[in-house]
């Protein structure tokens, strides 16, 4: 077998420094999955009150036939467009269980926050670790020890990775992922971000931007742009966690259904078989660097440079910054979803989706094709498009790419490169997604205009104050001092002085995630400003250099003068006012003891 050889240097790199820690999980997964099934093992009243709530059917399958039983964690909630059709999946696995003869319980639910509910509110500042708490959720779902296999029912920015997190700390079982598919297209995404901001600037009023946001966002399924909640699709798919091909397929309808059946169908093979593939085991360093360059490929959210560190983690892999960056150097961009293009992921779909990105990469010796999936054909099954046949569920070859202005054979990518940068310097550590950012937008030198929080920087521009070339530094919204909220709403704003013609980027230990866009952004700056680190030292006027070419994010303040800079404090006021409110006060503890971005902003480690 032949593999590129950055993808070859950076899984073995990754392998050599998880030795120690992938070695003590993989002992621990051995010794539980080497245990008796739950019913026998253990007592007569634990078992008993396991299956007290089941019809009487299947208590008997499970005890006297020994049937396996399948756990079920759902994210379901109506406040999600995505997760509502999950409301139906239960009682699909439970039907479907039945007819092979095993049985299912949903073993527990998750909370499931919407990021577009709760942006430039309070309330985003529970969402990162709202996925350590999902994480949480799901190991009390699955501490019944009941279970000889799961179904993770989610598809949301923090829930996958929450479930993902959650599961791995039960790596003996068997883990099939369920998601649900995004809605049909409505007002497209590139129409939508002109209204906004035609809002920021004042030439639209409330009503019509209600009305874009609304055609926007208009039924049951995931936001039809490539952020994290459909980037984590496409790295479960790489991964070879999903029923082949089911990312991107609309909620309804006999394919979703036929779907949600088939992955009960694809559990009970793997423990009806006896084919070892527990999570634990599908999910080693190959998987991993395999989601790494699914994400590069596809221009994927920056979230996951957090996310995909925490999950690697739970399955005792260690990865950074780094590595993100080597491969994103070898890793061409073969797809272009907004907002690093004006298809939606339903275009993408159509054009050819998952299916034919992960040929292009497998046949470009860009992804590990010798690791093991929940399919049994490996991960060359994960090629192949799903369709109904009739009644019958079928496979097909994805086939040449049906719009080359969406997705692109690797032999003549949109970019030789995957995208995404790190930039290293006197302002610490961070990372710049350039693949929607202009050529010429890549290399950014004004004075800074430093703001402690996101309503400042708006007030400035609704001032006026910022129509100049300026970097904008946005500080105290890194994981300890606020719990990092996502900051879109920023976006529109800064896009506008873009579109005006001044140099603008934003440099902030805040996170923009999958929808960054146009202006160029150093997020997840590390370490963060409430840790001492040096966005803490940024005066207004120092003039800031983000060289997305050269790789650096520099303060051009003399080396003697910058060394004697004292980190100002947070201000006792934004604390405060930070802390309190809207339920922030129970999340205390996982302010205090956050790791850093490149750590993964894990409450837990």
């Amino acid at each position: 077998m032949k593999l590129h050889p950055v993808i070859d240097a950076v899984t073995d790199r990754i392998r050599e420094r998880s030795v120690p820690t992938r070695s003590t999980y993989l002992h621990q997964l051995d010794q539980a999955a080497g245990r008796d099934r739950g019913a026998e093992r253990l007592g007569c009243a634990n078992v008993a009150h396991a299956f007290a709530g089941i019809p009487a059917d299947d208590r008997f399958k499970v005890v006297a036939q020994r049937a396996p039983n399948i756990a079920i964690v759902n994210a379901y909630n109506d406040m999600l467009s995505a997760h509502v059709p999950l409301a139906r999946f239960p009682d699909l696995v439970k039907d479907e269980a039945r007819k092979q003869g095993a049985t299912a319980q949903v073993a527990g639910g998750v909370p499931a926050m919407c990021d577009g509910v709760t942006q430039g509110t309070p309330g985003m500042e529970l969402s990162l670790f709202s996925r350590d708490v999902i994480a949480m959720a799901t190991a009390v779902s699955l501490s019944h020890d009941m279970f000889d296999g799961a179904l993770m029912l989610g598809v949301c920015d923090k829930i996958v990775p929450g479930l993902l997190i959650g599961a791995l700390h039960f790596g003996h079982l068997p883990t099939v992922f369920v998601p649900a598919g995004p809605m049909p297209s409505g007002l497209s995404n590139s129409d939508k971000a002109k209204v906004r901001e035609q809002a920021a600037q004042g030439l639209v009023g409330r009503d019509a931007l209600m009305a874009a946001e609304q055609a926007a966002y208009h039924a049951p399924g995931t936001c039809t742009f490539y952020g994290t909640a459909n980037s984590n699709q496409m790295l479960l798919e790489a991964m070879g966690l999903h029923v082949p091909g089911t990312a991107f397929v609309n909620p309804g309808g006999a394919l979703r259904d036929e779907l949600t059946r088939e992955s009960v169908r694809t559990l009970l093979a793997i423990t009806q078989a006896h084919r070892f593939a527990p999570i634990g085991r599908v999910v080693d360093e190959r998987a991993i660097v395999n989601a790494m360059v699914a994400l590069l490929a596809t221009g994927g959210s920056t979230n996951h440079l957090i996310h995909w560190v925490a999950v690697a983690r739970s399955a005792g892999i260690l990865i950074d910054w780094d590595d993100f960056a080597q491969l994103s150097a070898a890793v061409p961009l073969l797809a272009r979803v907004y907002p690093n293009g004006s298809a939606d992921v339903n275009q993408f779909q159509a054009a050819g989706g998952t299916g034919y990105v992960l040929r292009e990469l497998l046949d470009a010796d860009l992804l590990h094709p010798d690791v093991l999936t929940v399919s049994a054909g490996g991960l060359r099954d994960y090629t192949r498009e799903p369709a109904m046949d009739g009644a019958a569920l079928v496979w097909r070859d994805s086939g040449v790419s049906r719009d080359e202005s969406i997705v692109r054979p690797a032999s003549a990518p949109f970019s030789a490169t995957g995208g995404l940068k790190l930039l290293d310097g006197n302002l610490g550590r961070s990372v710049i997604k350039v693949s929607a950012v202009p050529d010429d937008r890549h290399v950014i030198e004004a004075p800074a205009r430093v703001f402690d929080s996101q309503d400042a920087l708006h007030g400035a521009f609704k001032a006026g104050e910022l129509d100049r070339d300026v970097v904008c530094v946005v500080r105290w919204q890194g994981p300890q001092a606020n719990g990092m909220p996502e900051l879109h709403k920023l976006t529109p704003p800064l896009a506008v002085l873009q579109g005006r013609g001044f140099k603008v980027a934003l440099v902030t230990d805040g996170r923009m995630s999958g929808a960054s866009g146009r202006v160029p952004a150093a997020i997840h700056v590390s370490p963060e400003a409430a840790a001492g680190g040096p966005l803490a030292c940024v005066h207004d006027g120092d003039i800031i250099r983000l060289d997305a070419v050269a790789g650096t994010l520099q303060a051009l303040v003399p080396a003697d003068e910058w060394a004697q800079r004292e980190p100002a404090p947070m201000p006792e006021a934004l604390r405060a006012a930070n802390h309190t409110g809207m339920g922030r006060e129970l999340f205390a503890g996982f302010r205090r003891n956050a790791s850093v971005a490149e750590q993964g902003a894990c409450a837990w480690l």
